[in-house]
């Protein structure tokens, strides 16, 4: 009793601040029929709560909402979400909240609801291992659970998920919120590709169960459909046997018509089960300027070398090339790769190789994160651009930002990105977009800078896009972040139509995910 009326003090207090500070306070009438719910109890509403969910990983944005649930399980989530719609004479809006991966506010509802998705790993066992003859070996996760967590559990039936971010430290929710991609994609698809079933919950208050047969235009529409049409709290996904460890290749270019020509062949291969096919094929620009991004990989008496090589040439282009194995081909592997890589161009005497385990491969970046942690330099702005770019402009698009205005400004520090997909490894019908052609690259500048200084790439990355914008080169944002209708219906194109009806059957009053800024405009 006592804890229930320190809350109704914590939230009348609240009540009174954003009276005074906030343009679209929740109402005193609201407040009370929150209190009346069965969740008032996981509701908080201390500076504490409010002020974690105010940020995300870009640390670019900030907006603080007006509480947190934390659930513990989806029908919390149910409860808030069907107040919300149902009883509300003035609809709140209400963003789920995993890791928060974002760079521009994304997962934030300013004035509205959180909904802290971790909190639902707390209570269940989140990941379950099943076959069956339709589809084999899948697994049943909850959308709040992080990648990494999927991958240990899976591993002990001695299978796993086949497509991957680069970064596991993800909820699952999360990212088939966006895509889901990484080197695996040209061959698997995005992650979007590989589910098979998800439980949602829409902006109406409905659980729903969907599929590709059951409430098909639900499930495609969730999948890339950056939070706007429902919530996932399950996802079935596709899985594959294991391999035991990876050949991890690394090769150097001076010339970036050799670096794509090769790129390109290399993801012609893609069979699921095509034995000539590589697993992984990713790419990186390499400069002085971000060489703290990139060294790593190499030894110490490698380095030097690499170093003048870089001097000699500005920019150098690296493809970096993956092939797993087990015990029934690990006597082929080395024979196979040898085949899949011999008629390459790149710098001679520049491809370098080591031999990891395949967990210690999947989860790389998580090296260089505690690294960055011990240093202090992972909790800092992120001002990152993440784009499609389409295969016919990809040489423009070199000459006219990498070369004239990433090596100019000289301020890239961070990691960038750029390496090819196959566009039939995407389905049409998923709300994610991507250019219209055969093929196409992702180009990722993954900025880290200071407090103050964040701007400076921000303004890099207008300058990359009104490049693309003047010489007709016809980008998709990933990740997008946009502010006006007019840019979303350029994004979405011939699939803005589609994306509005399903706004409208599955959030009409548009409560869900308002920091995308899609239909809740400033």
């Amino acid at each position: 009793m006592a804890s229930r009326c320190m809350i109704i003090l914590l939230i009348m207090m609240s009540l009174l601040l954003s009276m005074v500070c906030q343009s679209k306070p929740l109402t005193d009438s609201l407040y009370h029929k929150l209190l009346s719910l069965p969740i008032a109890d996981i509701l908080h509403v201390d500076s504490e709560s409010t002020h974690a969910a105010s940020v995300d990983f870009g640390l670019i944005v900030r907006e603080i909402p007006a509480a947190v649930l934390r659930p513990s399980c989806p029908k919390d989530i149910v409860t808030l979400v069907a107040f919300a719609y149902n009883e509300s004479s003035l609809p709140f809006t209400i963003s789920a909240r995993g890791c928060s991966h974002s760079i521009q506010g994304q997962a934030m509802a300013p004035d509205g609801v959180v909904v802290d998705m971790m909190s639902l790993g707390n209570k269940r066992r989140g990941t379950t291992v099943l076959w069956s003859w339709s589809l084999g070996h899948y697994a049943d996760v909850g959308g709040q659970q992080l990648w990494i967590d999927v991958l240990e559990e899976t591993l002990k039936h001695g299978v796993a998920p086949v497509s991957w971010t680069d970064y596991l430290y993800l909820t699952v929710g999360g990212t088939l919120s966006n895509a889901g991609i990484s080197g695996e994609t040209f061959r698997y698809g995005p992650q979007i590709s590989n589910v098979y079933e998800m439980d949602v919950i829409t902006g109406t208050g409905d659980f729903l169960t969907c599929s590709p047969d059951k409430n098909p235009e639900l499930f495609y529409s969730v999948l890339g459909g950056l939070g706007q049409f429902g919530i996932i709290t399950r996802a079935r996904i596709a899985l594959g046997q294991a391999p035991k460890r990876v050949k991890w290749v690394r090769m150097l270019y001076s010339d970036f018509s050799d670096f794509t020509i090769d790129q390109e062949s290399l993801i012609s291969h893609h069979g699921r089960d095509q034995d000539e096919a590589l697993d992984y094929v990713e790419g990186s620009l390499l400069m002085h300027r971000n060489s703290d991004s990139w060294t790593s990989f190499f030894s110490l008496s490698d380095r030097q070398r690499l170093m003048s090589l870089v001097t000699e040439h500005e920019l150098l282009y690296c493809i970096e090339v993956a092939k797993f194995y087990d015990g029934r081909t690990q006597t082929t592997v080395d024979k196979a790769l040898e085949i899949i890589l011999k008629d390459l161009s790149h710098v001679p005497e520049f491809m370098f190789e080591k031999d990891v385990a395949y967990v210690d491969f999947l989860n790389r970046v998580r090296v260089e994160e505690l690294k960055l942690r011990r240093q202090g330099l992972w909790n800092v702005p992120h001002p990152w651009l993440n784009l499609f770019v389409p295969k016919s402009r990809i040489a423009d698009f070199n000459t006219g930002v990498f070369n004239n205005i990433v090596l100019k400004k000289n301020i890239t520090t961070g990691l960038v990105l750029i390496y090819p997909m196959n566009n039939d490894k995407w389905d049409d019908r998923m709300s994610a977009v991507i250019p219209d052609e055969d093929v196409f690259y992702t180009v990722g500048f993954l900025h880290s800078s200071g407090f103050e200084d964040w701007q400076e790439f921000d303004l890099q990355n207008k300058e990359v896009l009104l490049f693309c914008e003047n010489n007709g080169i016809k980008v998709k944002q990933y990740l997008p972040n946009y502010n006006t209708e007019r840019e979303w219906m350029e994004h979405f194109g011939s699939k803005w139509r589609t994306f509005q009806e399903s706004k409208a059957q599955f959030d009409p009053k548009m409560l869900l995910s308002p920091g995308q800024r899609i239909f809740n405009h400033n």
